[in-house]
């Protein structure tokens, strides 16, 4: 099982590229996962994602977000919702490219009155590409994220409460 987090803010060195990578790693603790795990930085394929010639090194992130067993996937909260940069490169994936994958979606947010944003727009656009979401997205306000020790007891809490359903779902053979 592979596990990957894709990173879908514009600027590079993000509080949601710290936040989305520290998720990883403590979810993948949590299931036993103790392989390696792929991150894709949209923030770098960006002039990629908008050029009209194909890239080898877009197809190749793509590729490894339909084979990853468990998929995290991170957004700033941009006018309510994810950003475009996200949502161009999730709309190159056919409908059930994820039919495989358990996948976890997060949101990092300045305002907590973006929190439903997580599930009303973010959920289903992973479900639309066919993964399953066994759990509620997590959402992150930006406060959280400022000291280390906040973001690894949110963090830890949140494992604890996923993890099992994340272990369930990859039972059940959402991933291969």
């Amino acid at each position: 099982m592979s596990i990957v987090t894709v990173v879908g803010n514009p600027r590079s060195g993000s509080r949601t590229y710290q936040a989305a990578v520290q998720a990883t790693q403590t979810i993948a603790r949590r299931i036993g996962h103790e392989g390696p795990s792929e991150i894709i930085d949209l923030s770098a394929l960006a002039p990629l994602l908008f050029a009209p010639e194909a890239s080898s090194a877009v197809e190749v992130a793509l590729e490894l977000v339909t084979q990853a067993g468990v998929l995290v996937v991170a957004s700033p909260t941009y006018k309510g919702t994810y950003t475009g940069l996200l949502k161009t490169f999730l709309d190159r994936l056919p409908g059930g490219a994820l039919a495989s994958t358990v996948a976890l979606p997060l949101l990092v947010m300045g305002d907590a009155r973006h929190a439903l944003a997580v599930e009303v727009h973010f959920r289903p656009l992973l479900v639309e590409l066919g993964a399953t979401v066994p759990t509620p997205g997590l959402a992150l306000l930006e406060s959280e994220l400022r000291e280390t020790s906040d973001l690894d007891v949110v963090l830890d809490r949140w494992a604890g409460r996923v993890g099992p359903q994340v272990v369930a779902a990859l039972r059940e053979g959402a991933a291969v």
